[in-house]
């Protein structure tokens, strides 16, 4: 397998109320194409820090992030705004769905967003709602769909344009253990069946043994376990 993700020595402080706040130090990781790993921590390690990083959501103040052989740190915004659009997925621990839009027609945003014609972005959204299950609720809105339902439709969205990277930040930490582990399996489908690699950000010890390369982040720095 190639490399997908490579950080070198990555350094990231914030400054609040005139002091300097120093989160990552020095982190280094690699993720190759299709390969899976968990990161757990304590809350406040920089967990989601460091993914906002890997997503170019973020800048770092030092290191370098390699995605698929290019340097981050030296593109523009708007080439960075180009990868996040065609090459990463992101899920987050609340869904930010578009309450006015219903399950279909927020699968089908970014495609849109991207200029594919209306019935392609129609089709695929379809599609993923069936592989997630919901293929019975794709009229429905956010208000009207559970908690499991929701993150169902934010993993479908994240991966209508196919994206080489899914990037998730406490995907199932606020769903019960059953729904929980909907999610869970779901990520392994679409690892397993479309080769998406994904980092997730959790702090499921059971969840991060399950996706099986794990690393905690403490002191600004990835260990593995």
């Amino acid at each position: 397998m190639s490399n997908l993700l490579q950080v070198r020595e990555l350094h990231k402080s914030f400054t609040e109320v005139g002091k300097e706040i120093h989160v990552l130090r020095g982190l280094d990781l690699e993720l190759a194409e299709g390969e899976r790993l968990a990161i757990v921590g304590e809350s406040g390690v920089g967990k989601s820090t460091l993914l906002h990083i890997l997503g170019t959501l973020d800048r770092p103040s030092s290191g370098q992030v390699i995605y698929r052989g290019s340097d981050l740190s030296s593109l523009s915004e708007d080439a960075l705004s180009g990868i996040r659009n065609r090459e990463i997925g992101f899920i987050f621990q609340f869904h930010y769905l578009l309450p006015d839009f219903n399950a279909l027609e927020n699968v089908m945003l970014p495609a849109l967003i991207r200029g594919w014609e209306w019935g392609r972005a129609r089709t695929e959204a379809g599609r993923l709602l069936e592989m997630v299950g919901l293929q019975n609720r794709m009229t429905h809105r956010p208000g009207k769909l559970s908690g499991g339902e929701q993150q169902r439709v934010a993993v479908a969205r994240s991966v209508i344009l196919e994206p080489k990277l899914l990037l998730a930040d406490e995907p199932t930490g606020d769903l019960d253990p059953s729904t929980g582990e909907e999610i869970q399996n779901l990520l392994f489908s679409l690892n397993e069946e479309r080769r998406v690699a994904f980092v997730v950000a959790t702090h499921n010890r059971r969840f991060a043994a399950r996706v099986g390369n794990q690393f905690e982040l403490r002191e600004g720095r990835l260990f593995p376990l």
